[in-house]
């Protein structure tokens, strides 16, 4: 009885969206996020709770797990669900409803003494997005001091490679294809016009 509550706690839990499944819509339907979320990232957690049950991983943060077994050929399993599970989370905050717009100051401010403007640095989350072959992400993050825009393959994220994440787009095809079939690049566009989490952003850069 006593081990069953132990591992209780130690389970990963999937997080509670952060607005309605129906909030972001028309940008990203409830039926999507139905699926998305309710789907396949519970299904990354489910995996990883099984994966690490009985290891030295049980009881571990997420974060602490993924830098654990990045890069690790015997730990691919566990790396790629771990991943998976906390790069999901991020995108959910990376969304909000009536997104976009103008970022606050301080961000903006930063985006500007990277990218010169707020749009050219839309324009290169957009690029970026549309050129990951594949799976994988697109990022805006903090890299020495410097904000810069990198995309990443299949669960790959940037924690690994010492940058910190301010926001991310998924261009897995599970995150779009239901609304937008094969146009990838209307997705990108209603979400960093429509969706994007400017203050998310900006509350990771502090």
């Amino acid at each position: 009885m006593s081990n069953a509550k132990t591992e209780s706690v130690t389970l990963h839990l999937l997080p509670p969206l952060p607005y309605a499944d129906n909030a972001l819509d028309p940008v990203i339907s409830a039926h999507t996020i139905s699926f998305h979320y309710g789907k396949h990232h519970k299904a990354y957690v489910d995996n990883l709770n099984k994966l690490i049950a009985g290891t030295e991983f049980a009881g571990m943060k997420l974060e602490k797990i993924i830098t654990e077994t990045a890069g690790k050929a015997d730990k691919a399993a566990i790396f790629n669900n771990a991943a998976q599970a906390w790069n999901h989370t991020f995108y959910w905050n990376s969304l909000k409803p009536n997104g976009g717009g103008e970022p606050p100051a301080a961000l903006k401010q930063k985006i500007e003494a990277s990218f010169i403007s707020v749009d050219a640095c839309k324009k290169e989350l957009a690029a970026t997005a549309m050129s990951q072959f594949g799976s994988g992400w697109a990022w805006l993050v903090l890299d020495g001091g410097k904000l810069k825009v990198v995309k990443t393959s299949n669960a790959d994220l940037p924690l690994t490679k010492g940058m910190k994440p301010l926001l991310t787009i998924d261009v897995w095809e599970h995150a779009y294809y239901l609304d937008y079939q094969n146009r990838r690049p209307d997705y990108l566009s209603a979400v960093i016009e429509k969706a994007i989490n400017w203050n998310f952003a900006a509350d990771n850069l502090k």
